[in-house]
This record gives structure tokens, C-alpha cells and sequence, in this order.
């Protein structure tokens, strides 16, 4: 009787969940007609309270997304520290393996001009447009070292990196800030001293020579009075412009 019992009320359950709405209001008939209920879907809850519940987890999920974006907002150094930097980029810098999708074989000469245009995204953005917890600020030192070559202390060109023309402008400008702030060194290149005094000797900045003095034959220039033009030249110099020449 008991398992005959229980197959009716599943099958019930199966059913609609609208046929135990009147059980809500008898407690006592829950208590005698123990049910197993689904994880999916209850018997006795309405349909219209689990979308109310699957809502409330994605507006979590979203809230969630906004409070980290919106934390590394205010310090984004953070992000280059935490787990999921680590687990998505490692120890390597965040253009490495970035590939620029191009048609044809040989890739175009410069990067593009933005990646993001109002609310359109392109397909294929550039390392640092498609990690929107990545921003650049100069005291985000870890990130803009990233972009510097360590053995001449230039900013790597953005076609070696991928990154759009937009987001390379705003980094320099970081960088440059970050370098009158203190946080990032100068690389000035090694010139040797000789210990010489060119504020007088040198030609640049010595005192110009007075012109030499010029008498009625000579020239100014001693081998231009040497030059002598050859007199068959002339001639056919003469013949040919002869309509021109008066």
C-alpha cells in the first residue's frame, strides 16, 4: 500500500506542480505523504520563485564582476598580484603569444587605431583591451615595466606588443609620468669624458676667422682662375641653343 502510494505521488509530481497547491494549506498531508523533491523544480514551490531565484544568482554574479572591476579601478597594481593574474598569464607579460588576426600572409605594418569604438568590440583586440581589470596608470610600475626593454630603457614598439595606437598613447604618457614621479629610472646613455676644454678651440664655438684680404687680379677662389673651358665644347654648346642665344 505504502509503494503504491508513493508511485501516485510521484507521478502527481510529474505532472504539474499546481496539483499539490492545495496540500500548502494541510500541513499534516506533507508529513504523511513524504516526497522526494527535485533540485530543478519543487512540488510545492512556484515555478515563478525560481526564476525570481536564478535572477537574484546572475544580478550576484554581476554585482560581484562590477565590485572587483571597480576595486582594481582604485588600485590596479592589485590585479597584477592576485590569483587570477597569475593563473591566466603567469610570469610572463601580459603581450606575450599575442596574435593579431590580419588577412594574408604578411601582417600589417602598424596596429590598429582602437580596439573599442563607443559599444563595439572588435574580434581580436589588443592585450590590454581585452583584460578590462588591466589599467594603465603610472604608479602601476609592474605593468608599464612590462612595455620597457630592461637593456636600453625604450618602450617597446607597439608593433612587437599588439597594442592598439589608442591604448600606446595613454601608455607613454604613464610612463613619462611615472618617470618625473620617481618610480621609473632614467636610462642615460655612458659618454666617456676626455678632459679637454672645447669652450674656445673648437670650430662650433670658437671665433669665426676674418675673411682673406683680396686684391684687383687674384680671385676669391685660387683654382677657379685655373679652370679654362674647352673651345670645341663651346662651340657646339653654341650651335645647339644657337636659335636661343642672341
Amino acid at each position: 500500500m505504502a509503494a503504491s502510494t508513493q508511485s501516485l505521488v510521484k507521478a502527481l509530481c510529474r505532472l504539474s506542480p499546481f496539483t499539490f497547491q492545495p496540500f500548502r494549506r494541510y500541513p499534516f498531508c506533507q508529513q504523511r505523504f513524504p516526497v522526494r523533491a527535485c533540485a530543478a523544480l519543487s512540488p510545492f514551490e512556484h515555478p515563478s520563485r525560481l526564476y525570481c531565484k536564478r535572477a537574484s544568482l546572475q544580478d550576484k554574479a554581476a554585482t560581484q564582476a562590477t565590485e572587483t572591476q571597480q576595486r582594481y579601478k582604485d588600485r590596479p597594481w592589485d590585479y597584477l598580484g592576485s590569483e587570477e593574474y597569475i593563473e591566466k598569464y603567469g610570469t610572463n607579460p601580459v603581450w606575450a603569444g599575442y596574435r593579431r588576426n590580419h588577412k594574408g600572409a604578411i601582417p600589417p605594418q602598424k596596429t590598429r587605431k582602437t580596439c573599442i569604438r563607443g559599444d563595439k568590440i572588435c574580434g581580436n583586440p589588443c592585450p590590454i583591451c581585452r583584460d578590462p581589470n588591466i589599467i594603465i596608470h603610472h604608479q602601476n610600475v609592474k605593468l608599464l615595466q612590462q612595455f620597457i626593454s630592461p637593456h636600453t630603457g625604450m618602450v617597446f614598439d607597439p608593433t612587437l606588443t599588439g597594442v592598439c595606437m589608442k591604448q600606446q598613447k595613454v601608455l607613454n604618457q604613464a610612463i613619462n609620468a611615472a618617470r618625473d614621479h620617481g618610480l621609473l629610472p632614467f636610462q642615460i646613455p655612458y659618454v666617456e669624458f676626455s678632459r679637454e676644454d672645447y669652450s674656445n678651440s673648437h670650430d662650433a664655438v670658437g671665433s669665426t676667422p676674418p675673411p682673406p684680404c683680396l686684391t684687383t687680379n687674384d680671385s676669391w677662389y685660387a683654382w677657379y682662375k685655373e679652370i679654362t673651358p674647352d673651345d670645341n665644347e663651346v662651340a657646339k654648346v653654341k650651335t645647339t641653343y644657337k636659335a636661343f642665344l642672341k
